[in-house]
């Protein structure tokens, strides 16, 4: 019998996420100036730099090349930022290799067509609740929270419960 999701959170020691459609809700506003602006959630934000705090490797792939979601995710303790990665598969492989890491410790958040074989390959594939259907039908966990309204922080919060370092003394320090 396989294990479950949950189960399988205690083995996870990096969470790689995805930015447009997975911190975000995938709008992006486009300036007069030419710049795209991003909104993301604030629960998310604070589960992310937790995660940081209780020893969590955090890295983010992304197509994208916001220098100004790049900078908000380096102030959270983010070290790992993977900007234009146009080969999303190659990026993690590489990554995980740097870091003496095995796939099977990563948990992976991504919503779209270009995460689909990084998310073959990690140990804990997820998604929000609005990601394309390709992707949903190979995740072993689907957030009930959509991208940009919490689905960070959702799987954030299920690895930490299940290891022990939710909520604690280091809890309620920002």
């Amino acid at each position: 019998m396989s294990r479950s999701y949950k189960e399988r959170l205690n083995e996870i020691t990096t969470l790689i996420f995805d930015v447009d459609g997975v911190f975000t809700d995938g709008m992006v506003l486009v300036m007069p100036d030419g710049q795209f602006v991003r909104r993301m959630n604030s629960k998310d934000s604070y589960a992310l730099q937790f995660a940081v705090k209780k020893g969590l490797r955090i890295a983010i792939i992304t197509g994208g090349n916001s220098i100004a979601v790049r900078d908000g995710l380096h102030s959270l303790g983010v070290k790992h930022i993977f900007l234009q990665s146009r080969n999303k598969e190659q990026v993690f492989d590489t990554f995980v290799e740097n870091q003496g890491i095995t796939a099977s410790e990563v948990l992976y958040m991504g919503d779209d067509i270009p995460d689909y074989r990084v998310m073959e390959k990690c140990g804990l594939a997820t998604c929000p609740a609005d990601a394309a259907e390709e992707i949903k039908s190979i995740s072993d966990y689907v957030s009930v929270k959509k991208g940009g309204h919490g689905c960070v922080r959702d799987v954030i919060e299920q690895t930490l419960k299940v290891q022990g370092k939710w909520f604690d003394e280091d809890a309620l320090e920002w």
